[in-house]
């Protein structure tokens, strides 16, 4: 099997900025849109997992807070006043 030469064209370095001067080649619109959106998916591929991580502060904030009513609840005075209040909700008349 015989490899064969590529002829490929040069990358052009998104960092080099052409002078008036400079009879270089120019990037087509194309080339220009796909540069800006490779640099849009950087910045954004650099937040991947990002929602993940609010979720779990999220759902351990509310674990927190539920834990808390827990210890509230199981105090006596809140018990008596959940059961006087159930109790005046199914007395009749």
């Amino acid at each position: 099997m015989q490899l064969h030469a590529i002829d490929v064209p040069p990358r052009v370095d998104p960092a080099h900025r052409p002078d008036a001067d400079d009879d270089g080649p120019r990037p087509s619109a194309r080339q220009a849109a796909a540069r800006r959106l490779r640099r849009v998916w950087r910045r954004v591929a650099g937040e991947r997992g990002a929602a993940t991580a609010e979720y779990a502060v999220a759902t351990m904030a509310a674990v927190g807070f539920a834990g808390l009513l827990v210890i509230i609840l199981r105090g006596d005075e809140v018990r008596g006043i959940l059961t006087d209040l159930v109790r005046n909700a199914l007395t009749v008349g």
